[in-house]
């Protein structure tokens, strides 16, 4: 039987193609963003696409609403929405990077609040959430969005543990590098920092990779991955985390095993 899920983010990239695929494997889904024009042509692939903001306690709730009242049930939630934040610790602004918990982590964490009282009446529910390798390890000039994946490890595997006597079960999938307007993003933040910041060298070193990947960092294609969230959604027994993309598993692998030492060396290596 179909499921109906809730995607948020899903106006682009991965979200966008995770959205259409469930939408052809006969799901009922609903797939929001804040971008209501980019969402319109969903519409053509059987999709609902609502407008919403998941740091805005009432769009949660009006969507919640929504899908509730139309379908009566919402199986699955994705928790996909995010963006990234680039730049040294000491020239990045804290509301900036406030901000950036906003998004990635307290507006998930109201969406989800809204969602878990239908899932634990119907007895059963999934919740994916969408973390990053970066929530395992860490790279150059990314403090404050791997501080928010960081956070999200903990929070979600929390949330496994709580919820799982109701039947519902939490997912998270962990992207590698992926060919999204993420990277351009990045490098557009890094080209905006101060030309005379202290950490002016390693903000070129990382504008230069993010720009021009080597073959073992090629970006996958949104819809790779997007198969992944699908997977993480619909299969009877998930896992509880999912790598995908580019040098996600060897990097977390690293980083597991070598310890500190040995991944900062070959991290240091890695962005010459």
């Amino acid at each position: 039987m179909g499921k109906v899920v809730l995607i948020t983010g899903a106006s682009s990239g991965i979200g966008r193609e995770a959205a259409i695929l469930l939408g052809e494997q006969d799901h009922t889904v609903y797939a929001g963003a804040r971008r209501a024009d980019r969402l319109a042509e969903l519409a053509g692939h059987g999709i609902t696409p609502v407008e919403m903001d998941v740091t805005k306690g009432e769009d949660n709730e009006r969507v919640v609403d929504q899908v509730i009242e139309s379908e009566g049930r919402l199986d699955v939630l994705i928790n996909n929405a995010g963006c990234g934040l680039y730049g040294p610790i000491e020239d990045v602004p804290l509301d900036d990077a406030r901000y950036q918990f906003e998004v990635n982590l307290f507006g998930l964490a109201h969406l989800t609040q809204v969602v878990l009282p239908h899932m634990r009446a119907a007895g059963s529910g999934r919740i994916v959430n969408i973390s990053s390798m970066v929530g395992r390890i860490y790279t150059p000039m990314g403090a404050w969005y791997i501080a928010t994946k960081h956070a999200l490890e903990g929070w979600s595997d929390c949330l496994r543990y709580e919820t799982a006597p109701f039947g519902i079960q939490v997912v998270v999938v962990q992207p590698g590098s992926i060919h999204t307007e993420f990277a351009s993003l990045t490098a557009k933040q890094l080209n905006e920092l101060s030309d005379d910041s202290p950490y002016r060298a390693h903000i070129d070193m990382l504008r230069k990779r993010v720009s021009d990947p080597g073959a073992a960092d090629r970006p996958v294609g949104a819809r790779e991955v997007a198969e992944v969230y699908v997977k993480a959604a619909t299969t009877r027994r998930p896992r509880r985390r999912y790598a995908t993309g580019a040098r996600a598993r060897p990097w977390m692998m690293t980083r597991r095993w070598l310890g500190d030492r040995a991944f900062e060396y070959l991290l240091h290596r890695s962005v010459r």
